[in-house]
């Protein structure tokens, strides 16, 4: 399934839309993680066990996304948006949504 953010496939007519098709997916921030984070943010440099969570997330969100449009005959997505959130009161979890128009190219 083609996924893109733009809102036109070159050389790939749309010939039906499908709908508006989401993902989301909210993650909790784990305390070892967290620990890590700090060291990290103290010393300087990438946090790369967020960075996997991230991109665990966004994946995962994405793949969502994907199913909902394959249920509604679409074999491609155009229009992505991917955003990003904190949630709860100590900003200890994550919401990665995605959404887009489901199409038939």
């Amino acid at each position: 399934m083609i996924v893109s953010t733009t809102t036109l496939i070159e050389g790939r007519p749309v010939r039906a839309y499908r709908g508006i098709v989401t993902g989301e997916v909210i993650v909790g921030a784990n305390i070892v993680r967290d620990l890590f984070a700090s060291i990290t943010d103290l010393v300087g440099g990438r946090s790369g066990k967020y960075e996997e969570v991230l991109a665990r997330a966004r994946k995962e969100a994405i793949s969502e996304m994907k199913a909902e449009a394959l249920a509604l005959g679409a074999n491609a997505v155009i229009g992505v948006d991917i955003d990003y959130e904190v949630l709860g009161k100590t900003g200890s979890m994550l919401m990665v949504s995605v959404s887009g128009t489901a199409v038939s190219v």
